[in-house]
C-alpha cells in the first residue's frame, strides 16, 4: 500500500475515482468584542501571495464533472439535498453556535469577511513564524471547509454555507504546503476543548477534515483520545472517514473513535432528488466494527476559493468563476455535517453530543447505496434532525479511549522532516517526550494548556487572554539533533495525503 498518512480529506479528481487527502484548518487571531480580548481585525490582512483573479484560461463547468457526468452547480443545491433551507425556515441557522475548524487556516475571502464571522484561535502550524503566512490559509483547504460550514454573503441569493448563522473558530495546524504532524493536531484539539467556553465563546462543534492511517486501536490511540475528550466535554466532534474507498476497509483516525460522528461522502449525481444518490467511490468503506455513521454530499462541491493558495495554484482547472473552487472528498462531506449539527444545536442547545449523534442517525434518509459499511445510517437530513425526538437519557456506552498508546503509531505513514531529518518516535514537534500517562489525564481534565505552553514548550508567545498566539518561539527548537525554523519544514512521507479531500477539479 502506498504511504498515505494524515489525509486532508478533499481531492482533485480526474474522474470519479479516489485520491486520498484530508483537510486541516487555518485561522486569523480575532476574538469576540465582548470578551475583552485583543483582536486582529481580519479585514486588514492582505494575503502575501495573491494571484490575479480571472487570469486562468479555463474555469470548471460547475454542472459537469471532468468525466462528463452531471454535478450540482452550487452550495444552494447541496443544501437542498440535506434539507437545510427547511431547517432555516424554523430558525435553525446555526446562530449562536461556534464551529471550530481544525485545518490549514481561514482566509477572510468574501463570504467569510463579515464582522465577527471568523474568530482566530492559535496558529500551531509551521507557518506561524512569518507574519505574512500566520493564521491565514496558504494551502486553500480550511477556507473551503469554513465556507461550506458557515459562509454567508449576507445578501439575497448570495453564497451561504449549511449553517449561515454560525461562527467559525479557526485553529490552524496545517502549513501552506499541507505539512502537519499529529502532535500539532492533538494540541489543536486540546486547545479547543480547554477554551470552548471562554468568555464570548460557544464552541459546540469541532470539524476535523483530516486523519491518519493509524493501525492502532482507538482504545490506545492518542489522537482518538484527544477527540473523545473533546466529545466528553460537550463538543460534537465531526470527523472525515478518509478517501481510501474499499482499499483498506477501515476509517481514518480520529474517525476510528466510535463516540465521534464519522462522516462518509455521497454523490447526488447532479440532482437534488436523493433516491438516486450513491456513495462516492473514494469514501472509505470501513468494516462491521467501524464505518461511517452518516453520509453527506462530498462529490464536486463548489466552495470558496483562496486566490494564490497552494491548491488554487496547482489545480487551476478547479476554479469556478473568480470566487469559487470545486473539490471532492470526505472533508467536504464532514463540513456539510458540521453545518447541519450547528443548525440543530442553534435551536436545541441542550442536546448532549451523544444525543445529537443519535438524532442525526435516527433521522437520516436512505439513498440508492444501502450497505451500512458504506453509508452508515444514511444521508443527513437537517430538517428532520431539527424536529426529531431522542431519548433524554440516551448515552453511548463504548469502552472509553485511554490515550496510553504510541504517538508514533498515531502518525501512521505521515511524517514531516526538517533538513532531511524525519520526525519520528514518541516526541512532539519540539522534540519533547510524549508521556501518555501525563497528557491523557490532563486532556480529560481539559488542562493540557497553560497560557501558551503545551507539553513543556512555548507553542504560543501569549496566553489566550493576550490573544495573538502568533509569537511562538519555535526557531531554535530541536529534535534528532536538527535545528529548524518554519521555512525548513517539508512533508516527508506525507506527500500531500493528510487532508481528507479526494480532489480538486
Amino acid at each position: 500500500m502506498a504511504a498515505r498518512g494524515i489525509t486532508w480529506n478533499a481531492v482533485a479528481l480526474p474522474d470519479r475515482r479516489a485520491l486520498r487527502r484530508s483537510a486541516g484548518i487555518a485561522v486569523l487571531a480575532a476574538a469576540v468584542a465582548t470578551s475583552g480580548v485583543s483582536v486582529a481585525i481580519h479585514r486588514s490582512f492582505a494575503p502575501g501571495r495573491v494571484i490575479g483573479v480571472g487570469v486562468s484560461p479555463w474555469f470548471a463547468d460547475p454542472s459537469v464533472s471532468p468525466d462528463g457526468q452531471p454535478t450540482l452547480p452550487d452550495m444552494a443545491s447541496v443544501e437542498q439535498v440535506v434539507r437545510a433551507p427547511q431547517a432555516w425556515s424554523v430558525g435553525a441557522t446555526g446562530a449562536g453556535v461556534d464551529v471550530a475548524v481544525l485545518d490549514s487556516g481561514v482566509t477572510p475571502v468574501q463570504g467569510l469577511d463579515a464582522s465577527n464571522k471568523v474568530v482566530y484561535g492559535p496558529d500551531l502550524s509551521f507557518d506561524s513564524q512569518s507574519p505574512s503566512s500566520a493564521f491565514v490559509d496558504g494551502y486553500g483547504h480550511g477556507t473551503a471547509m469554513a465556507g461550506i460550514i458557515a459562509g454567508n454573503d449576507g445578501t439575497a441569493g448570495g453564497f451561504k454555507g449549511v449553517a449561515p448563522g454560525a461562527r467559525i473558530v479557526s485553529v490552524k495546524v496545517g502549513a501552506a504546503n499541507g505539512a502537519v504532524d499529529v502532535s500539532q493536531i492533538i494540541a489543536g484539539i486540546d486547545w479547543v476543548t480547554q477554551h470552548a467556553h471562554d468568555p464570548g465563546m460557544n464552541i459546540r462543534v469541532l470539524n476535523i477534515s483530516l486523519g491518519t492511517d493509524t493501525t492502532q486501536s482507538y482504545l490506545l490511540d492518542p489522537l482518538a483520545h484527544a477527540a473523545e475528550a473533546a466529545w466528553r466535554h460537550g463538543i460534537v466532534v465531526v470527523a472525515a472517514v478518509g478517501n481510501d474507498g474499499a482499499a483498506n476497509k477501515t476509517v481514518a483516525d480520529p474517525a476510528i473513535d466510535p463516540y465521534v460522528i464519522a462522516v462518509g461522502s455521497e454523490d447526488p449525481l447532479g440532482t437534488i432528488n436523493t433516491s438516486d444518490d450513491v456513495v462516492s467511490p473514494f469514501s472509505s468503506r470501513g468494516n462491521t466494527d467501524r464505518h461511517a455513521d452518516v453520509v453527506a454530499p462530498g462529490s464536486y462541491l463548489v466552495g470558496l476559493r483562496v486566490p494564490g493558495s497552494y491548491l488554487d495554484t496547482n489545480s487551476p482547472n478547479a476554479r469556478v468563476g473568480d470566487r469559487f473552487f470545486r473539490g471532492s472528498g470526505t472533508s467536504q462531506a464532514a463540513a456539510v455535517v458540521s453545518g447541519v449539527v450547528a443548525d440543530v444545536l442553534s435551536v436545541r442547545p441542550n442536546l448532549t453530543p451523544d444525543r445529537a449523534k443519535k438524532l442525526l442517525k435516527k433521522t437520516a434518509g436512505s439513498i440508492a447505496t444501502d450497505r451500512a459499511n458504506f453509508v452508515g445510517a444514511g444521508l443527513v437530513d437537517a430538517a428532520s434532525a431539527t424536529a426529531g425526538s431522542v431519548d433524554k437519557e440516551f448515552a453511548q456506552t463504548y469502552a472509553p479511549a485511554t490515550g496510553l498508546g504510541s504517538l508514533e503509531l498515531s502518525r501512521g505513514n505521515s511524517h514531516v522532516a526538517s533538513n532531511g531529518v524525519v520526525l519520528t518516535g514518541e516526541q512532539d514537534i519540539f522534540g519533547n517526550p510524549w508521556v501518555p500517562g501525563t497528557i491523557a489525564p490532563a486532556e480529560e481534565s481539559a488542562a493540557t494548556w497553560s497560557g501558551g505552553t503545551y507539553n513543556g514548550a512555548t507553542w504560543s508567545g501569549a496566553t489566550w487572554s493576550g490573544a495573538t498566539w502568533s509569537g511562538a518561539t519555535w526557531s531554535g527548537a530541536t529534535w534528532s539533533g536538527a535545528t529548524w525554523s518554519s521555512a525548513t519544514w517539508s512533508s516527508a512521507t506525507w506527500s500531500g495525503s493528510t487532508w481528507s479531500s479526494d480532489g480538486w477539479n
